[in-house]
């Protein structure tokens, strides 16, 4: 019985790259989430009123 494995070292395919992660649509360390800065302004507003 044999196991096909694809070996892909670099591009969509592979995981750990950056074009990997956009194509699987995941995030990690080399494509981590964008900070959201509205919230912390919305915040700070909030507080500064109260």
């Amino acid at each position: 019985m044999f196991t096909f494995q694809t070996i892909i070292v670099m591009g969509k395919g592979d995981i750990k790259s950056k074009k990997g992660k956009i194509t699987n649509g995941s995030f990690g360390k080399r494509r981590p989430h964008k900070v959201a800065k509205k919230t912390e302004t919305i915040q700070k507003q909030k507080t500064e009123s109260a």
